[in-house]
C-alpha cells in the first residue's frame, strides 16, 4: 500500500517535515509517495542514514514541474 503526500507549494522547511512526520507514522514495509516543487536534496542523505530507500523522478502535474519520491520503510 503506498499513501501520497502533496507538498508542492508549501513553503520551505515545510515539505520536508510533513514528509518526516508521514514518515514517522508509515506501517513497515509501506511506501510514502511525495510530490514536490523541486529535488528533496537535504532529504536524501537524512533517507539514507535511517535506513530508507528510494526512488525519484522529475515529471509535470498540471502542467507545472515536479518532483516524485517514492520512501520505502524497511520491513
Amino acid at each position: 500500500m503506498t499513501a501520497v503526500l502533496d507538498v508542492r507549494g508549501l513553503p520551505p522547511c515545510e515539505p520536508f517535515e510533513r514528509i518526516l512526520a508521514a514518515l514517522d507514522a508509515l506501517p513497515a514495509g509501506q511506501t510514502l509517495e511525495a510530490l514536490l516543487a523541486r529535488e528533496p536534496l537535504p532529504l536524501f542523505a537524512w533517507l539514507g542514514d535511517n535506513g530508507f530507500g528510494w526512488e525519484g523522478d522529475h515529471l509535470r502535474l498540471d502542467g507545472q514541474p515536479c518532483y516524485r519520491i517514492v520512501i520505502r520503510r524497511a520491513a
